[in-house]
Parts: structure tokens; C-alpha cells; sequence
């Protein structure tokens, strides 16, 4: 009896959550959102090679406009594993002692709500690369044994992933102290119990795919709900899984977490972000020198073929309906 009772409750719970959120109409968030940095050169004269990300329109939102100003001529790339786009500078000689780079964009954020979505089928060679592991991301070992001990026979995708889900929110706290943190490494934040939401949907992806739900990394940066106007520190991730009967379903963990909403980050997300790239180990177009990044979402230079760090990075956003995002766009 109490077998069957576990697979009751998820199912009424996941009946209520679809109900919940057919009964309002998704929100939207007009905004701005600079992107700026700054590669600090300290040996001149040799070659420099500058990636950063671009945002996109998708079904979720609308890039309406974009401006921009670089001390390098930009081109517009695209890497061919999960069609992420990008923007590329090269000089044979940096000469200068430092190099600034903004995008500005225009954006209108779209709620994603799993209930109000229509099904679209994804191709099997997609589904295939998200249930291949990643570096730090392995779909064998520890995350596997705990998902294996927490899904039941006869779940169904959307079952297994709403039971994968409790035990992250459950068994990771959002807490960026110590060191080890921010990767996104499935078998640390096994052990760990914390971390960022880099590590909470890592986790969450890794036990996904371990049970044969393709799962896929998502980031972009949060925008501060309270606020019309702000610096943005970093960046935040988030994730979707598919299921067979539903197609792709969004997960939040770490705002969940934080914000003490369970049951809508379980097929929502909100509209206080913008996406940038999905995937993990990328390479980027043209191809780097050093070894595929972790993620993609600050810019990535290279000083004679080096991997460079010496950038300084600068995000902020403002509602475009506000006074405040009048006076910034002056």
C-alpha cells in the first residue's frame, strides 16, 4: 500500500501544479541589459583573440534591438553542437593597453510555463546529446546510485523528474562559502550538500540522464525582481528536462531554494532573466586554443594562443518602462 501510495502523490502534486499555472496567463518583462567588459593587456604586441556570448530570440524571449560598441571589429559566430551564437574580435597585434566591449539589448522576457506550452517534439539526435554526460556531469557513479534508490518502477518521466527534483531541493542548500563551488561537478555537490545554482542543476541533470531523461543546461543572468534598475553581480543557470508525453519542462532549483517556491519552479520559469547558451563543454567558433569551457557565459580570451583572464566584466539592467531606464539609455 505505501508503494503505491508514493506514486499517487506526485502524480496529484503534478496535477495541481499544471492546474495552478493554466489559470493565469504567462507575465513578460521589458528591459534593457547592458553587457560590457574590459580585456586588460600587460604584454603588448602579441595576438588577441576575444569570445563573448550573444543573446538570442527564442520562444521565450524577444531581442528587439541591439547596439554596439567595440574597440575590435565584431563577428557574428555560431558553434555547431548546441547552435549557441557568439561574438569574435581579433588583433594580430594588441597594441592598445586595454580593449572595451558593450552589447546592449532590448529584451522582452516571456514566462515560461510548462502547463501553457505546446508540445514540441525535440529530434533524436538532440535528445541523444542530452543524455550524454559532461565532464563534470556523468550519468554513471554516485548521482546515479542516488537517483536509482529514489525513483520508483512504473514513474513516468515527468514522475522521475519530479522526484529528482525534491531530493535536490531537499538535499542542497544555496551556500557559496568554502571553495569547490560554481563548477558544476555532480559528484562534489553529491558529497557537498551545496553550492550555487550551477551545482544544484548539475546534479539535478546528472541524475536525470542517469535514468534516461534527457536533461539540458541553460544560462543567462537573473534580474532582480524588486528592483528597476541595477548592477547584476553574475550569472545564474537553470534547467530543462524532456519528457516523452510533455516535451522540454523547466526546472529552477536554486530559485526555488531561495525564494521558497517549490511547486512553480517545477515547470516555470520566471520572467526575471535572459538566456545566453545552453550546453557544457563548448567549443567555440573559431575554435579556442585551450581546452573546451566549462560554460559560456563571461567572455573568453586568448593572448598569443594563451587562455588570458585579465578582464574586467560589468552587467547591469533597467526596466525599459521606467524613469531609470530612460535616463540610462542617454
Amino acid at each position: 500500500m505505501l508503494r503505491k501510495l508514493s506514486l499517487v502523490l506526485p502524480a496529484l502534486a503534478l496535477a495541481s501544479i499544471t492546474s495552478a499555472q493554466s489559470s493565469s496567463s504567462p507575465k513578460t518583462r521589458h528591459f534593457t541589459f547592458d553587457y560590457s567588459f574590459t580585456v586588460r593587456v600587460t604584454d603588448p604586441g602579441k595576438p588577441l583573440d576575444v569570445w563573448f556570448p550573444m543573446a538570442h530570440s527564442d520562444r521565450y524571449q524577444q531581442i528587439k534591438a541591439i547596439s554596439m560598441k567595440a574597440d575590435l571589429p565584431l563577428r557574428k559566430t555560431s558553434e555547431s553542437e548546441y547552435g549557441n551564437w557568439m561574438f569574435y574580435a581579433h588583433t594580430a597585434k594588441a597594441e592598445k593597453p586595454e580593449y572595451h566591449f558593450s552589447v546592449k539589448y532590448d529584451v522582452v522576457r516571456l514566462e515560461h510555463l510548462a502547463a501553457a506550452s505546446l508540445h514540441s517534439p525535440a529530434s533524436a539526435v538532440e535528445l541523444k546529446r542530452y543524455l550524454r554526460a559532461d565532464r563534470l556531469v556523468p550519468v554513471t557513479g554516485k548521482p546515479a546510485e542516488i537517483a536509482a534508490a529514489q525513483v520508483k518502477p512504473g514513474m513516468s518521466d515527468l514522475q522521475k523528474a519530479r522526484t529528482l527534483y525534491d531530493y535536490t531541493f531537499n538535499n542542497m542548500r544555496y551556500d557559496k562559502t568554502g571553495s569547490g563551488w560554481g563548477r558544476g561537478d555532480a559528484v562534489w555537490a553529491c558529497d557537498s550538500h551545496h553550492g550555487n545554482c550551477t551545482d544544484f542543476h548539475s546534479l539535478f541533470i546528472s541524475m536525470a540522464r542517469s535514468q534516461d531523461i534527457p536533461a539540458k543546461f541553460e544560462i543567462g543572468f537573473a534580474i532582480p525582481g524588486n528592483k528597476t534598475a541595477s548592477e547584476v553581480s553574475g550569472y545564474h543557470c537553470w534547467a530543462e528536462f524532456y519528457a516523452r508525453d510533455r516535451g522540454w519542462f523547466p526546472v529552477d532549483i536554486s530559485e526555488a531554494w531561495q525564494q521558497d517556491k517549490k511547486e512553480y519552479f517545477f515547470g516555470a520559469n520566471d520572467v526575471n532573466r535572459i538566456q545566453f547558451t545552453v550546453g557544457r563543454d563548448l567549443e567555440l567558433n573559431p575554435k579556442q586554443q585551450g581546452r573546451p569551457l566549462n560554460y559560456f557565459i563571461y567572455p573568453y580570451a586568448e593572448l598569443d594562443g594563451q587562455e588570458y583572464p585579465n578582464i574586467a566584466i560589468h552587467f547591469s539592467f533597467a526596466d525599459a518602462d521606467s524613469d531609470m531606464a530612460t535616463r540610462a539609455s542617454r
